[in-house]
């Protein structure tokens, strides 16, 4: 099934890549993504990264606006750039040469490399693979309207996550279109598309397009 981690990433593009692979679901990794991040951390090359303040460590060829906001603990890859007023809250792991763009708020999430979170984006509770692109307005929603635990209804059937907060899981070369809205416990398969202004739930195949009205085409 394509929902473990070694089917939906290339883990040689994340700095947690043998962190995700000792898991069975992805989603379970999101409990201890900043433990994760403190550990790796702690052995980042001192000449390649600079500690901006005690657990918030950039790459020094990473493009910061000033008046971006790091929240701990959290690691910011080689040549990413953070845009004008970033809220990064906190337990962040963003990989090398992704975009986290104006006013995007990102809190308890694995970016791989090249992923972009370019426009007014909501990343919250989730992992986002490989140069996976998220459009203009569009977000992870990470709590249900009436607060119980998340369940992932994968084809073999629910899959309950224990977890209250769960946002999506993106894998590699995913693209989701402008204001769309992710719901708690999606997971989009590898090289999927999503239309703009959509509203998706559950798992979607990899090479899958998710049009308007949620219906979902292979990709041709």
């Amino acid at each position: 099934m394509y929902l473990d981690p070694q089917h939906l990433f290339d883990l040689h593009h994340t700095l947690a890549g043998e962190y995700l692979a000792s898991f069975t679901y992805p989603w379970q990794a999101l409990e201890g993504i900043a433990a994760c991040i403190r550990r790796l951390g702690a052995s980042l090359p001192e000449g390649e990264y600079d500690e901006i303040q005690p657990e918030v460590w950039v790459h020094r060829t990473a493009r910061v606006a000033p008046t971006a906001f790091f929240g701990a603990p959290c690691i910011i890859g080689p040549e990413t750039e953070v845009r004008h007023c970033a809220f990064i809250r906190g337990s962040a792991l963003v990989g090398a040469g992704c975009v986290v763009g104006n006013s995007v708020e990102l809190k308890n999430v694995i970016l791989f490399d090249g992923v972009q979170t370019p426009h007014y984006n909501y990343v919250g509770d989730s992992i986002l693979g490989y140069r996976a692109h998220m459009g203009a307005g569009s977000i992870t929603s990470n709590v249900k309207s009436d607060k119980t635990p998340v369940v992932v209804h994968a084809p073999e059937g629910p899959l309950p996550t224990g977890r209250k907060k769960f946002g999506a899981i993106l894998g590699d070369g995913v693209e989701v279109g402008c204001n769309s809205v992710l719901n708690p416990g999606t997971v989009i398969g590898p090289h999927s598309s999503v239309y703009p202004v959509c509203c998706v739930r559950g798992v979607i195949p990899p090479e899958s397009i998710v049009k308007t009205g949620g219906v979902v085409v292979p990709r041709r």
